[in-house]
């Protein structure tokens, strides 16, 4: 934002401290009255005609500005995802204590990947791997849903799972 001397126009529209419209003045006339208010001139309108600037403390805006960043930042939530890895021949006492941790994550707000890793032969019977994947999609029916479906990668094979909205 062009501020004081940076304002190249010959006339502004020119706005009070407060929020008073002052009206068309000269540049030279705005930039006495800024500096007897001990404020800035700030261009905020570059495409009007004729442009419209606003009588501020500059330093203290950018430090509201800035401010109001963090605080907006600061109330993001981030999602992580989390990768739960198995084997495309896992036991069932495995399936069940793996959707349980993955439940407390989908709970807590992450994503959560599910990878089968295939190795040597395995690879010939994807099937079985995505058996496996489906299994934990029904187990976490209830509280997720697929964000991507079972899906072949080199010799990995993968789903994500989200919370439902």
């Amino acid at each position: 934002m062009p501020i004081n001397g940076q304002i190249k126009e010959k006339e502004v529209q020119l706005i009070g401290a407060e929020g008073e419209k002052i009206g068309v003045v000269s540049i030279e006339k705005a930039l006495d009255l800024a500096e007897e208010a001990n404020l800035d001139l700030v261009l905020v309108a570059p495409n009007a005609k004729p442009v419209v600037c606003k009588l501020m403390n500059y330093g203290k805006y950018k430090f509201e500005q800035a401010k109001k960043e963090k605080e907006s930042r600061k109330n993001q939530k981030t999602v992580e995802i989390k990768e739960i890895r198995v084997t495309p021949n896992i036991g069932e006492h495995d399936i069940t204590f793996k959707s349980k941790n993955a439940r407390s994550f989908i709970e807590a707000g992450n994503k959560v990947k599910f990878t089968v890793r295939f190795r040597g032969r395995e690879l010939n019977n994807v099937k079985a791997g995505e058996i496996v994947l489906n299994k934990f999609v029904e187990d976490l029916s209830d509280i997720s849903t697929v964000e991507k479906k079972p899906f072949l990668e080199g010799k990995t094979m993968f789903v994500i799972l989200s919370k439902k909205v």
